[in-house]
């Protein structure tokens, strides 16, 4: 079990996250509650993930921090280690900063282990099938959580694993930065029903959780993608019924950055040229001109409005001056990857 709960170790909270907050303690223990069901099951993508369970991994993910923040009173070596004794086998096919380090850290906060499993430690599904690598993996570790270029390489593995599969971002789904960026829009205004979310820049992976998540929280989501670059039009579907059913506005879709940005509270781009899109760095560029969050677009947003990208970053995603100001959550939103990640991997294994 967790510590009594400590509100320690992140960004100033404006009064309205303050009252969220405060009012929020006992419904805390409600929603995390809801995630005895948890037990056992995949993280593959958001829309899988119930509105109570979606709310109950964010409060978890509040709890860890809570407990285990640089900021916290708790002793680190007396500290609860609640997944003493489990393992998670890391596997990357593609690199990366934020997900192997706070993966590795989170895991050793709650006590267990973690084995990073690279490109050249692990061919999958090249010298040895995904189903047995699968069945293999399950047989030693407790977890599973892999970060790799096809989508369906996480679903072959969740089919034949016999232990949970967490997705670390595969070309269709970001599920753990969708949990990140909610957390840090909570911290910062606190209720985010009825705020709009902007989205400008190529519709990739990390816009199709964040929509989902937003929709389901109860937020308006406003897309401006170049034409070509549309996010998947299945999920597209999927985050318009999500839309509906939680009372929000319908999504409004866009070419135009500044339509999109217009009336918005948040702000969010991505990088334009994902690893593996190396050659198409010119003509992304080119056809993503007018894209750049500066301070002029983000002129065109509501007054208080944020700024949101899961890193790494390019200038010409972002200016400066929009990255390092006060309107970024950027840095609170990357930090919140460690906290997200352990939440999901205690409700995994049962270990509220």
């Amino acid at each position: 079990m967790f510590s009594t709960l400590r509100y320690v170790n992140q960004p100033a909270l404006s009064s309205a996250a303050k009252n969220f907050m405060k009012n929020g303690v006992a419904k805390r223990g409600m929603s995390i509650a809801a995630l005895n069901g948890f037990e056992g099951k995949h993280f593959i993508s958001i829309d899988q993930l119930s509105n109570e369970e979606l709310r109950g991994l964010l409060d978890l993910s509040k709890k860890c921090r809570d407990t285990y923040g640089k900021a916290s009173t708790v002793d680190p070596i007396t500290a609860p280690k609640p997944l003493t004794g489990q393992s998670v086998s890391m596997i990357f096919q593609k690199r990366s900063t934020r997900t192997r380090v706070s993966t590795e850290t989170g895991m050793t906060l709650l006590g267990g282990q973690s084995l990073f499993l690279g490109p050249s430690d692990i061919q999958l599904g090249v010298n040895e099938s995904m189903r047995d690598t699968a069945l293999v993996l399950s047989r030693f570790n407790s977890l599973v959580l892999a970060r790799v270029f096809s989508h369906n390489d996480v679903l072959e593995l969740s089919k034949h694993a016999t232990v949970p599969v967490i997705n670390a971002l595969s070309d269709l789904h970001h599920p753990l930065q969708t949990l990140a960026d909610l957390m840090a829009l909570e911290d910062h205004f606190g209720d985010v029903k009825g705020k709009t979310l902007a989205w400008v820049g190529d519709g990739n992976n990390v816009l199709h959780d964040l929509m989902l998540g937003g929709a389901k929280l109860g937020m308006n989501i406003r897309v401006a993608t170049p034409e070509g670059y549309e996010a998947n039009e299945g999920i597209l579907e999927t985050t318009k019924k999500l839309a509906a059913e939680n009372g929000t506005e319908d999504v409004f879709l866009t070419t135009v950055a500044s339509e999109a940005v217009k009336g918005s509270d948040v702000v969010v781009t991505d990088t334009w040229v994902s690893m593996g899109q190396e050659e198409e760095y010119e003509q992304r560029v080119k056809e993503f001109d007018g894209y750049q969050v500066n301070a002029n677009l983000m002129g065109q947003a509501n007054p208080g409005a944020v700024f949101l990208h899961c890193l790494p970053r390019h200038p010409e995603e972002v200016s400066d001056e929009v990255f390092y100001s006060p309107q970024s959550l950027v840095f609170p939103e990357a930090e919140n990857r460690m906290w997200t990640v352990m939440a999901v991997m205690a409700a995994q294994l049962g270990k509220l």
